[in-house]
């Protein structure tokens, strides 16, 4: 295997002087790109080359080593002209599955195979423009898909065309240069103090009051509210850990890892009330398992299951909730949004932002910040009575 470059040897040697060891030639060119270029072998008779990029020399010295490495294990698409599709038939298995969530995965595809491949499958991937992209955007935003599933598809696709600027396949993604389309925001509805109290009244003595007073509590979203375990919890130390989500694919529950690396393993302090609430769901739940004739359970032993002990479905569980939320004469919210009344009724009392992003399991404090912007105001009113009690005002 032998590298080579589309710029001379006198250029290359003006530009850049001595080459490393192993690299080849690799030059700049006069965008200020960095290049060089692969040999891949004759197919079909014709030799095949692949011209690779970075923004330094380093970059594309670790790039062509990457794709030697691939192309040995077999794993990278090869050829002068490679096709979108081919591409992202590949990104899907060799990278998406082995780093999303299956669900995720499964969205991911279904966006690329559905609407990606279809229409942009046979473009060369070196020569997908803005514009293509930018066409296949307007297209599907002029049909009947929503603006929020057009968002997706650029999502996904641009994660994909990332990696292949980090292979050094492509010098720009083009997708991140097309543009998201504008999707209307999500109007956030959460529970305001007084509501939030009047709900755990209304649920008081439920089978699953212990479910709704840990989502409102502690912010865990549905899935890792149904996906814990008995040994996830700790009654005498007071403190829940949230190592896994349900999640129902193809028909199946399967516990999933969370959504994020910050949201697995984060341990939380039970507040009093929702220790309570988890012990005497405990002894409840010990009591219907020994006078149930038909309890099937699962090996995971769930903390919140339905009356047999299988994983609670997502959709009566919604149904249960909207019967709750109108007897106790309260608006009508997503469960998830529990969340979001978690997180602003900490923030407005003061928390720290930090402090809650690691409550959510949030990535970021940013996210923590810009998710909850509309607590932003209030926090600072807070801080300005603040500090005018701390100067005597």
């Amino acid at each position: 295997m032998r590298y080579f470059s589309a710029a001379s040897h006198k250029e290359g040697t003006m530009a850049n002087g001595r080459r490393g060891h192993g690299e080849g030639s690799i030059f700049r060119r006069a965008d200020g790109y960095w290049t060089a270029s692969v040999d891949l072998g004759r197919r079909e008779g014709k030799r095949c080359r692949k011209t690779i990029y970075g923004k330094t020399r380093r970059e594309v010295s670790d790039k062509l080593k990457a794709i030697l490495r691939d192309q040995q294990l077999g794993t990278l698409p090869t050829g002068p002209n490679v096709k979108l599709g081919v591409y992202l038939e590949r990104w899907l298995e060799d990278v998406a599955r082995r780093k999303v969530r299956p669900m995720t995965f499964k969205s991911y595809s279904g966006l690329l195979r559905v609407h990606v491949i279809p229409e942009l499958g046979d473009r060369s991937l070196e020569k997908l423009s803005v514009a293509d992209v930018r066409g296949l955007l307007n297209r599907k935003s002029d049909s009947r898909l929503s603006l929020r599933t057009v968002h997706h598809i650029r999502a996904v696709l641009r994660t994909a065309l990332a990696a292949a600027v980090r292979d050094g396949m492509v010098p720009r993604n083009v997708a991140a240069l097309a543009g998201a389309p504008q999707v209307p925001d999500h109007e956030m509805k959460v529970l305001e103090p007084e509501q939030a109290g009047r709900l755990l009244e209304v649920v008081k003595g439920d089978r699953l009051e212990a479910l709704y007073t840990v989502a409102l509590s502690l912010g865990l979203r549905q899935g890792e509210a149904l996906g814990l375990r008995w040994e996830d919890i700790d009654l005498d130390g007071g403190t829940l850990t949230v190592s896994y989500a349900l999640q129902r694919i193809d028909g199946e529950y399967r516990l999933v890892r969370p959504k994020t690396k910050k949201s697995e393993g984060r341990v939380i302090a039970l507040p009093d009330r929702t220790l309570a609430a988890l012990r005497e769901h405990k002894i409840r739940h010990r009591k219907e398992q020994l006078a149930s004739k038909v309890w099937v359970g699962t090996e995971h032993d769930l903390v919140f299951t339905d009356d047999h002990g299988l994983p609670l479905s997502g959709t009566d569980l919604t149904k249960r909730f909207k019967r709750l939320l109108k007897s106790a004469g309260l608006p009508e919210i997503r469960f998830h949004d529990l969340r979001h009344s978690c997180a602003t009724l900490l923030l407005v009392q003061g928390i720290p932002a930090k402090v809650v992003a690691d409550i959510l399991g949030h990535s970021t404090v940013n996210l923590t910040l810009n998710t909850y912007s509309h607590v932003v105001p209030a926090l600072r009113r807070e801080a300005a009575a603040a500090m005018d009690r701390a100067l005597g005002g």
